[in-house]
């Protein structure tokens, strides 16, 4: 199998699985809003370009002449509707300016103009010499080229130098992985950009090749990542708005909250540990993933040996495990739960206060000898 069959190969593969994606996360996902659908249009975009491309290098395209010349130009859609899916994501679609209308507009008259080239030559121009068109299929592509660089300029100064517009969203997600999409898509722009420049001056068709394979990829990996983390967004923000009520809060005096040891040697540390377990619980300190003892000891006055010590014996656990085993029973409030049995359990695990999926599981399977997954299927 030589490479053009390899790149042909993929570019089919991407496609039905981008038309996959777009069925499963419009009749079979719950959740779907402005921002799936931008997503879904991105996705369903590159798939019908890439479709029409290996349709036409396959040979799979009609003898009317209509056909053969009436390449739609999907490609200027993609763009428009990743920069659109950005901005809603980051829940700044009112305070940026909205392309959507605009590029709809170019879109329509580039096929309008293309129609009527095609009408042209076929009545027109002797032996339908295709020509003008594809003189007038290198101007559009260049054009779009410039609209499309100006989108993503914009997106990238969004991202990257907008930091005040980022504010809210950065509670909820690091970005890290637009950050990583938006890195790819400079690859991808590059590929585009030598394919025009080496297509022009040489007519070299195999110029396109790493911009296809490139398209490819990004269809595997920007369906899930987008889904996924617009999931995970939008539990954690109604998680924390649920914790900010209080409603499903863990008590300072739950049974649950600690192994804690029979030790009547010292009434008034027992006393202490109280105090400072009730201080973290009800003013919801475990909830950040960046608390530290330091922070503790500064807002109750007392030194960090004698915190550690009173952490030690009263709970028999560090205070890392005691903090984990608050964050743990917070957790198991919501997993057992059948109204947040729709959220994602890293969501849960986040909002709860741990730092990424791994440590909320490990402590999670720490403190219950199981998983997640596998509590909430109890419930």
């Amino acid at each position: 199998m030589d490479i053009v069959s390899i790149i042909n190969f993929l570019l089919i593969a991407g496609v039905i699985q981008g038309f996959g994606f777009n069925l499963v996360t419009i009749f079979v996902k719950k959740k779907f809003g402005k921002v799936i659908i931008f997503l879904n249009l991105v996705v369903l975009f590159i798939s019908l370009n890439n479709l029409q491309r290996w349709l036409i290098d396959n040979g799979f395209i009609s003898d009317l002449f209509l056909i053969q010349q009436l390449e739609v130009p999907w490609y200027v859609l993609i763009f428009p509707m990743f920069y659109a899916f950005v901005t809603h994501f980051l829940k700044i679609e009112h305070k940026v300016n909205d392309f959507i209308k605009f590029t709809f507009i170019i879109f329509t008259i580039e096929i309008i103009i293309r129609l009527c080239l095609i009408s042209y030559v076929f009545y027109e121009v002797p032996d339908l010499d295709d020509s003008l068109i594809e003189r007038y299929t290198r101007i559009e592509e260049i054009f779009n080229l410039f609209y499309c660089v100006f989108l993503f300029v914009n997106t990238c100064l969004i991202i990257f130098k907008k930091h005040s517009l980022l504010e809210y969203i950065l509670n909820f997600d690091d970005l890290n992985w637009i950050k990583w999409f938006i890195r790819f898509g400079v690859i991808i722009l590059f590929f585009w950009v030598f394919a025009v420049i080496v297509k022009s001056t040489t007519g070299n068709e195999m110029a396109y090749i790493p911009l296809r394979l490139g398209t490819s990829i990004l269809l595997y990996w920007i369906g899930y990542q987008g889904f996924y983390k617009y999931n995970v967004v939008q539990d954690r923000i109604f998680l924390r708005s649920t914790l900010e009520t209080n409603k499903m809060l863990i008590s300072a005096s739950h049974d649950e909250l600690s192994n804690q040891k029979e030790n009547t040697l010292n009434i008034k540390h027992q006393k202490e540990f109280e105090a400072i377990k009730t201080h973290i619980v009800k003013n919801k300190l475990y909830l950040n993933p960046l608390l530290s003892m330091e922070t503790i000891t500064d807002e109750l006055g007392i030194s960090k040996s004698h915190f550690s010590k009173l952490i030690n014996t009263y709970s028999n656990y560090n205070f890392s495990d005691f903090v984990n085993s608050l964050r743990v029973e917070q957790a198991k409030k919501f997993l057992s739960k059948g109204e947040f049995s729709e959220y994602t359990i890293v969501a849960i695990g986040l909002e709860c206060g741990f730092n990424s999926k791994s440590t909320f599981y490990s402590a999670f399977k720490k403190f219950t000898s199981e998983t997640p997954s596998s509590y909430r299927d109890k419930f």
